[in-house]
C-alpha cells in the first residue's frame, strides 16, 4: 500500500493511456489481420496470407457493394444537412448564456443521451403518424437526427474560440450579418465544421439502430447487411469490408489533417 503511494501519478496516467489506447486499437488490428487470411474463416492469427478476399469483395459480392452504396448515399445526405443545421445551430448558440439557449443546446444534444433504439422507434412512430412511407428518405431522417449534435458539438468548441469583436468591427463597417458569416465566422470555424462532417459521416454510415428502424425493404445499408451475414456463417469478406473502411477512415484524417491543421496551410 505504501509502495502504491509512491508511485508518480504521471506514471500511473501514461500507463492508463496506453492501456486505453491498446484496449481501442487492437481489436481494429485484430480485423484487420484476420482479413487478410487465405482460409475459408476467420481464424487469429491467420495461418496462411493473401488478398484473396479483398478481390473477393470487389469482383463478386453485389449485395455488399449494393448496401455499400446505399450507405454512403444516406451518409452523404444526412453529413450534408447535418453539417448546415449543426453550424447554423452552433453559431446562433456560441457566446449565449441565457436560459432559452442553455435549454436549446440540451435540446439539441438529446439525440446523444437518448437510447438509438428507442429514439428510432419514436421517429418511426411519428413518420407513420405524418403519413410518410419508410424510404432512403426516412433513413437520412434518422442519421440527420443522430449526427446533428456532433456537428453542434464540434463547432462550438470552434465558435467558443472566435473572437467576438471581429464581428462587432464588421458591423461597425457596414457588413451585413450574412456578410460577416461568411468572409469572418465561417473561415474561422472551418476546423470545426469539416471535424463535425467528418464526425457525422462516420455516425452515419455504421449506425444500425435507426437503419434498422427506418429503412425500407428495399433498402439495406451495409451495417444491416453485415449484421445478417454474420448471423449466418462467418464470412470472411465481413473482415475485409472493415479493413477497407478502417484505410478509408485513416486517409481520410491524415488528409484532413494536413490539410486543415498543419500551421501555414489552415488559410489556403
Amino acid at each position: 500500500m505504501r509502495e502504491a503511494r509512491n508511485i508518480p501519478f504521471d506514471l500511473l496516467v501514461w500507463i492508463a493511456g496506453a492501456l486505453a489506447v491498446v484496449l481501442l486499437v487492437l481489436p481494429t488490428l485484430v480485423v484487420v489481420a484476420m482479413s487478410f487470411t487465405n482460409e475459408f474463416t476467420l481464424r487469429f492469427p491467420p495461418r496462411s496470407w493473401s488478398a484473396r478476399w479483398y478481390l473477393e469483395l470487389f469482383s463478386n459480392s453485389p449485395q455488399i457493394l449494393s448496401s455499400a452504396l446505399a450507405s454512403l448515399k444516406v451518409a452523404a445526405i444526412a453529413t450534408l444537412v447535418s453539417t448546415v443545421l449543426g453550424t447554423l445551430a452552433a453559431v446562433a448558440l456560441a457566446g449565449r448564456k441565457d436560459r432559452l439557449s442553455v435549454a436549446l443546446d440540451a435540446f439539441f444534444m438529446s439525440p446523444m443521451v437518448f437510447p438509438a433504439m428507442s429514439l428510432g422507434l419514436a421517429l418511426l412512430l411519428v413518420l407513420s403518424l405524418a403519413g410518410i412511407r419508410l424510404s432512403i428518405l426516412t433513413l437520412a431522417i434518422g442519421h440527420v437526427v443522430i449526427a446533428t449534435p456532433f456537428v453542434i458539438r464540434m463547432v462550438s468548441a470552434a465558435a467558443q474560440q472566435m473572437n467576438p469583436a471581429l464581428l462587432d468591427c464588421a458591423a461597425s463597417l457596414g457588413a451585413s450579418r450574412v456578410h460577416a458569416f461568411f468572409t469572418i465566422t465561417l473561415p474561422l470555424i472551418r476546423s470545426g465544421v469539416v471535424s463535425g462532417a467528418i464526425v457525422a459521416f462516420l455516425t452515419s454510415i455504421d449506425h444500425v439502430p435507426v437503419s434498422l428502424m427506418l429503412s425500407d425493404p428495399r433498402t439495406e445499408t451495409l451495417p444491416i447487411h453485415l449484421w445478417a451475414i454474420l448471423e449466418s456463417n462467418l464470412d470472411v469478406r465481413v473482415a475485409a469490408v472493415s479493413g477497407v473502411i478502417v484505410a478509408a477512415t485513416v486517409a481520410v484524417m491524415l488528409v484532413v489533417d494536413r490539410r486543415m491543421f498543419v500551421p501555414g496551410r489552415a488559410g489556403r
